[in-house]
Order: C-alpha cells, then sequence, then structure tokens
C-alpha cells in the first residue's frame, strides 16, 4: 500500500509540472528601484529574474531551463517622445564583467520552444506515463487482491505495466496539448518583452530583455535607448545586484 500511495505521490507531481498558466506580472514606479535613474525625463528601474524559483514562479514554467535569463525593466516616459531599447548595444553583464548579449524576441521563442520539444520544460509522454504508472498501480493492485497473490508486488509490476502503457497511449493523447501550451509559452514570451517594441511618450510601460540563461550570475544592466524624435542616444548602466 505504500508503494502506491509513492507512485500515486509521484505521478501527481509529474503531472503538476507538465502543466502552464499565463501569469500577470506586476512591478513598481521606476523611482521605488534601488538601480533608479532618469535619463532626460525617461525614468528607468530594472530587475532580474536569474533566481530560478522567482523566474518560474514569474512566468508560469521554468524559463531559466529554457535558456532564458529575463531583466524585468520599467519605463515612466516623461522625456515628451517615443524611446526604444537599441538591442544591438544592450548588455548584461554578469559576476564576472562577462557581457552577454540580448537575445531577440525571435530567439527567445525559438529556445523556448526547442527546450519544450526536448522535454526540458514539460512532456507529454512524461505525463501520460506517470498517470499510466499510478493507474497500472491500483490495477495491479486490484488483481493481487482478486487473486491473492502478493499485493505489494502487484503494485510494483502493474505499475511498470501502466508506465509502459501510459507513456504511449498519455503520450499520444495529450501530444496536441502540448503543442498548444508551446504556443501560450511563446506567446506568452513575445508579450513580455520590449525588444523592438516602442515605448510612447507620457507613458509608464513594463516589460522583459531576455538573456541568454548561459550567464549564471548578474551584476549590472548596460542599457542603451534611443529617443525617436531627437535622435539622441543614451547609455545607462543599472546595477542589478
Amino acid at each position: 500500500m505504500k508503494k502506491l500511495i509513492c507512485l500515486l505521490m509521484i505521478a501527481t507531481h509529474l503531472s503538476a509540472c507538465a502543466t502552464y498558466e499565463n501569469r500577470a506580472v506586476s512591478f513598481r514606479p521606476p523611482q521605488e528601484y534601488a538601480n533608479y535613474q532618469d535619463a532626460d525625463g525617461l525614468m528607468v528601474g530594472a530587475e532580474p529574474y536569474a533566481d530560478k524559483e522567482l523566474a518560474e514562479n514569474t512566468f508560469g514554467f521554468d524559463i531559466r531551463s529554457a535558456g532564458l535569463l529575463p531583466v524585468q525593466i520599467v519605463m515612466d516616459n516623461r522625456s515628451g517622445q517615443g524611446v526604444e531599447v537599441v538591442s544591438g548595444q544592450t548588455f548584461l553583464v554578469d559576476g564576472s564583467n562577462r557581457y552577454w548579449k540580448i537575445l531577440s524576441n525571435s530567439e527567445a521563442v525559438e529556445r523556448v520552444e526547442k527546450a519544450t520539444e526536448a522535454g526540458a520544460i514539460t512532456s507529454g509522454a512524461g505525463k501520460g506515463a506517470a498517470w499510466g504508472a499510478a493507474a497500472g498501480a491500483i490495477l495491479g493492485l486490484a488483481l493481487g487482491i482478486v487473486s491473492g497473490r502478493n499485493v505489494g508486488e502487484s503494485v510494483v509490476k502493474g505499475g511498470v505495466l501502466g508506465g509502459a502503457g501510459g507513456a504511449v497511449i498519455g503520450g499520444a493523447s495529450r501530444a496536441g496539448d502540448d503543442r498548444q501550451r508551446e504556443y501560450k509559452i511563446a506567446d506568452n514570451i513575445r508579450d513580455k518583452g520590449i525588444e523592438g517594441k516602442v515605448m510612447a511618450a507620457d507613458n509608464l510601460a513594463n516589460g522583459f530583455i531576455f538573456f541568454p540563461g548561459e550567464a549564471e550570475t548578474v551584476k549590472d544592466l548596460r542599457l542603451q535607448l534611443r529617443f525617436r524624435n531627437s535622435g539622441i542616444v543614451k547609455t545607462i548602466n543599472l546595477r542589478l545586484r
């Protein structure tokens, strides 16, 4: 019976890990961030999401294992003109003073899609196998009781057979769900990213810049901004730790 309970707990845990939820992300006014700066009326603050648990709770999936390191940018644009991030000259500086280039939204989405296909984020087959193992364990328990055989042995054997069947049946039945989940995650990345977008004048805006997940630590954000009307380019350094 204890083995049955363990199998059920494992199956439930694996199934929960395969879910995805698009979560809203709150932010504070830029003036409340420790690294706040005012660039000619454009007030900017930033916050990194290098911590794996924090990032996963924020995005609803394991974005760090997908190869992304998000940095949230908050802007209160009182400059009187539109502003955009200059992607080619915006860098994350890690704890070893190494510079990391920004990922375009398309590159970020591609990383997420590859991680999803590889099972680093979710896996329909794994989910099906988990529930197949749980169902097999219950069937094994029932057969063990009916036949009078060793209950514990029946549970384990049933779990193995159920897992094998579940991997095939569950994986096939959830393939469409996985594809829909992948689309939702990709759309989430596009919506939350500010790369390639213009922050209008007199607007309060927030969004994320995505850097390669190979950067394990964060120290500074070298952020370059272009003011659309005047063409002036400003580079500011925001302390991230």
